[in-house]
């Protein structure tokens, strides 16, 4: 039975000594979270981001362009700048004199950015950076370099060990701190070398103007980071290793006046690419702070660049191929873009003190005015972008409508149906497993192939002409061309998203092609629609490539078929008897059946090479270059190889 709780009696004994009264940094210490993040990686490496958006600071109002961060075997942060350095004079606060380099390590909400001249533009959020690392570290060590001397304080855990002094002269000006993290806060006080290289890296992209230099003594390393390209440069850094849609990237920047006179201009600076990938990647900063949650800048980023696509996607000629289905290119703006939205503000709203997002709500009309200005000028210049970037995220968009619209009123796709190709001769087997379709190129050689094979597991699909190189075009092009599609509903597995290797009919399909340059330009056509539409079928090891016989040659009552020059030459040279009868095969036509079964689908006997992909990004680069639209890439490439071509070659 629960016991009978007095709350007259509890409400008597909760007096005023149980309400507790902290200092500032004394509250930091007690919950570090609300101020870092949290008390494990994370919050360690930002007490030193606090430290370097200091530095940074000086870089944008002009006075400082070189900054150096230092991490000792002792597991030390040193961060050194040549900045105006920290005002050390003596002010008053509340009655109490006091340098205003203590004021600033001690108190939470003093500095220098509550000042509009002093800072116009900064990433503090509310003149505490400095304090709470001070409060969160084993000790502190402050050097400023200013007015000819060197002045000097020491702290440990937030507390002052001596009063500001002078300690030296110089002719430099700028700051330096030392801090080492407290281990009675922070599970591991070992700070992280690749999560402070990127910043420092993206740091430099997103400030031109200065040098950062980074060393990381346990590891010995040590680099530079300047970057003149500034965010365009970071764009294609990121970028990097992936086949864009487009040759040029969108970059622009453009200053807004604020609404307050007495406040500086608002800078709006944006680069963005799209790429073959599904991935998002888009890197917003507010005042050089990354938000990692978006924010304003964020949002309006998205609606612009939205609204913008969805008006010329309706005024274009594409649209006619997609009237018909409720898709929109702003639905997949986030598939393959590459971005990064930088504005800088005299007044940024941050939430929280980690600055995860900015909640300026003006920033985000802002940002859609930038938009509509610049993209309408950046694709009045390059007008066939815009039409590439359309087709690919209506391709996109086009596959995602295809899955939602299966799997919520499994409505067929375009490719499913009950009745296979007309000129396919299908085999009596039920097994996919033991089943084999040949892709035969031409009516006649398909003729041969379908007298010639073993019905029983045997499959013949005929193919006449040249096919389309899906690598130029467009997605519908693709899923309705004459050649392409009967391969789709012979396989029966559909395409794109829809794609399911479960309902695979053939676990063995096999390229059938002449052995002269028109077959490999079949062959190459079919194995880019493969790899490009149906990649899982060539991981799964079910495509082939028959390799047919080159060479007849009839000797005495003999018949042998020779696959090859090198085999020729070879079985010519010894050779008794120099009479001999050769013929040279221009193509599978010239086979008749039987001839056909014994030298290309006898199992017993066929030569087949297995298609695979060992290195698919290497595959997908060569794709690119051989089948896609950079005729400057491939003419390139082709100069390249030439030496490795043989003149015998050439003259076959």
């Amino acid at each position: 039975m629960k016991e009978k709780i007095d709350k007259r009696e509890l409400s008597k004994s909760y007096d005023g000594k149980h309400i507790r009264y902290l200092k500032s940094l004394e509250h930091v210490r007690l919950r570090p979270g609300m101020y870092v993040g949290n008390s494990s990686e994370k919050g360690l490496n930002h007490l030193l981001f606090e430290i370097i958006d200091n530095s940074i600071d000086e870089a944008l109002v002009g006075v400082c362009d070189t900054v150096k961060v230092t991490i000792n075997e002792k597991n030390e942060a040193i961060v050194e700048d040549n900045g105006r350095g920290i005002p050390v004079d003596i002010i008053e606060v509340y009655g109490e004199k006091k340098s205003a380099l203590e004021l600033v390590l001690t108190e939470l909400f003093a500095g220098g950015k509550f000042d509009n001249k002093a800072y116009k533009v900064s990433g503090g959020l509310h003149g505490v950076g400095l304090s709470v690392v001070n409060a969160l570290s084993e000790y502190l060590k402050v050097w400023v370099y200013k007015n000819d001397k060197i002045w000097y304080q020491e702290y440990h855990r937030g507390i002052p060990q001596s009063e500001v002094k002078i300690v030296g002269d110089t002719d430099i000006h700028g700051t330096k701190i030392l801090f080492k993290p407290d281990p009675e806060i922070f599970r591991d006080i070992k700070f992280s070398y690749e999560i402070i290289r990127n910043r420092i890296e993206e740091l430099s992209f997103l400030n031109s103007n200065i040098k950062i230099e980074f060393e990381y003594t346990p590891l010995k390393k040590k680099e530079i980071f300047h970057n003149d390209g500034g965010i365009l440069a970071f764009a294609f850094h990121l970028n990097k290793g992936h086949k864009s849609i487009t040759e040029n990237i969108f970059y622009k920047k453009e200053y807004f006046k604020h609404k307050d006179p007495n406040k500086s201009d608002i800078e709006v600076e944006i680069a963005f690419i799209f790429n073959e990938t599904d991935d998002e990647i888009i890197y917003t900063y507010a005042n050089n702070i990354r938000t990692y949650s978006g924010g304003m800048h964020y949002k309006g980023f998205i609606q612009g660049l939205s609204d913008y696509l969805d008006k010329k996607y309706e005024e274009s000629k594409i649209f006619n191929n997609y009237k018909s289905f409720p898709i929109k290119p702003s639905k997949e703006i986030k598939n393959g873009i590459v971005a990064i939205i930088s504005v800088k503000l005299p007044d940024p709203e941050f939430e929280g003190q980690t600055k995860e997002q900015l909640g300026n709500e003006y920033i985000k009309d802002i940002v859609i005015k930038f938009l509509e200005k610049n993209l309408k000028l950046h694709f009045e210049e390059f007008p066939e972008d815009l039409e590439k970037i359309l087709d690919y995220l209506l391709k996109k968009a086009y596959l995602r409508y295809q899955e939602k619209s299966s799997k919520a009123t499994k409505i067929k796709s375009i490719f499913d149906s009950d009745a296979l190709p007309g000129k396919l001769a299908d085999c009596s087997e039920t097994n996919p497993e033991l089943r084999e379709l040949f892709i035969v190129e031409g009516d006649s050689a398909g003729g041969s192939a379908k007298q010639g094979r073993d019905r029983r597991f045997q499959a013949i699909l005929p193919l006449w002409g040249k096919m389309l190189n899906v690598s130029k075009a467009n997605f519908m092009d693709a899923i309705n061309n004459d050649k392409l599609k009967p391969i789709v509903l012979t396989l029966g597995t559909d395409i794109g998203k829809n794609f399911d290797i479960s309902k695979l009919r053939y676990h063995k399909i096999i390229i059938m092609a002449d052995a002269d340059v028109d077959g490999s330009h079949i062959r190459t056509l079919l194995l880019t629609f493969f790899f490009r539409m149906m990649p899982e079928i060539i991981t799964r090891g079910y495509l082939y490539f028959a390799v047919p016989p080159l060479y007849r040659i009839k000797y005495g009552k003999e018949i042998i078929y020779l696959y090859d020059d090198e085999e020729k030459e070879n079985f010519i040279k010894n050779l008794k008897d120099k009479k001999y009868e050769i013929q040279r095969y221009k193509g599978l036509g010239e086979m008749n059946p039987s001839q056909l079964w014994e030298t290309t689908m006898d199992p017993s006997r066929r030569r087949l090479i297995k298609v695979s992909i060992d290195d698919a990004i290497e595959a997908d680069r060569i794709f690119y270059i051989l089948m896609g639209e950079e005729v400057p890439l491939r003419y390139s490439f082709i100069i390249d190889k030439a030496a490795f071509i043989s003149k015998d070659k050439l003259d076959m």
